[in-house]
Parts: structure tokens; sequence; C-alpha cells
């Protein structure tokens, strides 16, 4: 008599020791979408750049950087280089928040208008979101589940600014800038909702992709919706009027 055989078909992973060869692919978005205003401008010659361009660009080439080793890294098995790369993102990390900040207020240059508030969600945005995948990438270091995908999920903002600019100054006229803007937001959505799909089955972490698209979700209508309150219009205010730059 014939034993029968059960095939125990698992769920499906992501391979998280091959996502520093994917981050790659985030350094060519990112070269694309500030050619035109930023690589460029060295080829030609014109690059007029302050020190705050310079910083913020220094600090997001650094975490980028960071994101494409720490998975090589923990494949090749040099377990203590990649915790010497941990322990010094945590002055990394505060060094990339002050370097959006200060290109911000430099780039709003002391110009308070009506819908201040509502157009600092889009910055507030990626900060609140970094910064929360940041702290439970820390929060969960020794659980490789949970701390991976949250330190995906820190390189999943920086697609938004890069693709938002390639699509805007290179592939849509300029008066189509919204829509092109709002065809990058469907983009990333649709990116959170495979990358849920996929773990839908999986019985630790997959809380944190959903976690971020509900973040998006938020501060994008307040953003394009225009949704401010009374509080959040007045630290806008002070904020710009700081003598910061």
């Amino acid at each position: 008599m014939k034993e029968s055989t059960t095939i125990v078909s698992r769920p499906k992973k992501i391979r998280f020791e091959k996502s520093g060869y994917y981050f790659i692919g985030l350094v060519a978005m990112v070269f694309l979408g500030f050619w035109p205003t930023y690589f460029s401008k060295f080829y030609d010659g014109t690059a007029n750049f302050n020190f705050y361009f310079h910083f913020h660009a220094l600090m997001m080439s650094l975490w980028i950087l960071s994101l494409i080793t720490q998975p090589i890294l923990i494949r090749k098995k040099k377990l203590s280089i990649h915790r010497l790369i941990g322990k010094l993102s945590y002055v990394l990390m505060p060094l990339l928040f002050t370097s959006v900040i200060l290109l911000k207020h430099y780039r709003i240059g002391g110009h308070v208008t009506d819908d201040l508030g509502a157009r600092l969600w889009l910055q507030t945005k990626d900060l609140v979101i970094i910064g929360i995948m940041y702290c439970i990438a820390i929060r969960y270091r020794h659980n490789v589940q949970i701390h991976a995908r949250a330190m995906i999920a820190t390189g999943i903002v920086f697609i938004e600014p890069a693709l938002a600019r390639f699509l805007i100054n290179s592939v849509f006229p300029k008066e189509y800038s919204m829509q092109a803007f709002l065809i990058t937001i469907v983009l990333v959505y649709a990116l959170l909702i495979s990358l849920m799909i996929i773990e839908r089955k999986q019985k630790t972490g997959r809380w944190i992709f959903p976690l971020v698209l509900i973040l998006y979700i938020i501060f994008h209508s307040l953003y394009l919706f225009k949704i401010s309150t009374p509080a959040w219009d007045a630290f806008a205010k002070w904020f710009v009027e700081l003598p910061l730059t």
C-alpha cells in the first residue's frame, strides 16, 4: 500500500538579503530625477548651489548607500561591519533630518503664504515616515523580519521625490506637473500593495508595509486637499521665520 504524500506550499517570501541590489535601481532613479535640476548643472558649468543643497545630497546618498551595503554585508556574513554601519546610522539619521529641514527652510526663503501649512505636509510626510520606520527598525533590530522590512520602507520614501521629479522634468510638460505627481503616488501605492499581497501569508512583520501605506494616504490627503489647522499654520509660520538659513 502506497503512502500518500502531502505537499505543503510555503508562503512566498521577500528575499530581504537581496534588497541591496534593488536599491541600486533607486540610485539610477535619483540620478534621472535630479539630473535636470542638480547633476546636469555640474556638467554644463552652471552649478551655483550653496551648502544646503550639497549637504542634503550627501546625506541622502549616504543613506541610500547604507541601504545597498547592509543586506550585502549580511549575505557575505560580514556581521561586524554591518553592526558598525548600524551604529553609525545613529549619527547619520539626525544629520539626514537636519539636511531636509535646512534645505526646506532655505528654499521657502522666509515667505509666509496662506497655504504654507498645507504645502509643508509634503516634506513632513517624508520625515515622519522615514523617522517612524527607522525607530521601528532600531527597536526591533534583533528581529530580522521586522527590522529588514522597516529599513526597506525607509528606502521606499526616496522613490516619490525622485520619480516625481523625473516625470515632471523629463516626461510630462510643465502644465501637467500635478498629473505627473498623481501618477507617482499611484505607482508608490501599487508598490506597497504588491508587497502586501506577496506577504499576505507571513506571520511576522507584515504590518510594516500597510502602516507605510496608511501614513502615505493620510499625508497625501492633507497635502492634496490643502487641509490644515490653526495650530499647524502657526507652527509653519514659526518655522519659516526662524533664523536658520
